[in-house]
């Protein structure tokens, strides 16, 4: 299990990319301790990454967004396959043009890169979310097609150099919820993320769980795109606790009323 969040903004909002960076990286931190990143990119399509090994707690206090940001991933890693001492193994993980992340398991990733001669961005990596960001790459506006290959768990996000918009995405066995408002498009693993990036970016949104087997493209803080895409519904996993960092929550949600202070006041 791992955590994901993120956004897509308006050049127009007022609103601090640090601090919503922050507080969704916040809400998200008991999901996952192995590694964190994030990723932004403003008017241009160039994607910044920055990860390390480790818990959110050890990267809050550096998030740092331009200004200019309109769009950000934000990731915790709970590792199943592809070992974090690999860095190119954790989220973001890069693609070619692609950058995305992903909370889930995709299980026939290797049947995936043999049937469609894939080349792993790195030769050390073996991380299974790889494959959601090559098809990705591949397919741009045949996403639908792409996402139907994959067997297994999956709530992915991603940014496409190509491409201007932010595409978020849910399979089967791990939530996803957006939360929309003026000009701001949030996404989470958990409802309780928006709430958090609600209560100190205030910031108002409308919120509801992404429905299972729906791809949706976000630009300028909106929806400007939406399709169905049917996820094979016969993979079967064993149940996964909703948390598996609890010590990272309470020292990231602690640290971020510190961060926030100042905006605050």
């Amino acid at each position: 299990m791992c955590g994901i969040a993120g956004f897509s903004l308006s050049p127009r909002s007022g609103l601090d990319r640090t601090l919503v960076a922050q507080a969704l990286l916040a809400g998200i931190a008991e999901r996952g301790a192995d590694a964190v990143g994030y990723a932004h990119r403003g008017p241009g399509r160039i994607v910044a990454v920055r990860k390390q090994r480790g818990g959110a707690s050890e990267l809050l206090d550096q998030v740092s967004l331009p200004a200019e940001a309109t769009q950000a991933l934000v990731h915790v890693r709970d590792y199943t396959k592809g070992h974090p001492r690999i860095e190119a193994n954790n989220h973001p993980v890069r693609h070619g043009s692609v950058v995305g992340i992903h909370n889930g398991i995709i299980v026939n990733d290797e049947e995936l890169i043999v049937f469609h001669d894939i080349r792993r961005h790195e030769p050390e990596m073996t991380v299974d979310s790889e494959v959601i960001f090559a098809l990705a790459e591949r397919a741009r506006g045949r996403t639908r097609r792409a996402l139907e290959q994959l067997y297994g768990s999956m709530a992915t996000a991603w940014l496409d150099e190509e491409r201007d918009e932010l595409i978020i995405a849910r399979g089967i066995g791990r939530p996803l919820w957006i939360g929309t408002g003026e000009d701001v498009l949030l996404f989470a693993s958990t409802r309780q993320s928006l709430e958090l990036a609600e209560r100190y970016a205030r910031v108002r949104l409308d919120k509801h769980e992404l429905p299972v087997g729906t791809i949706v493209g976000a630009l300028d803080g909106r929806v400007v795109a939406e399709e169905k895409f049917s996820p094979d519904l016969s993979f079967e996993e064993e149940p996964l606790p909703a948390v598996r960092a609890p010590r990272e929550r309470e020292t990231c949600l602690a640290r971020l009323a510190v961060l926030a202070a100042p905006a605050a006041a």
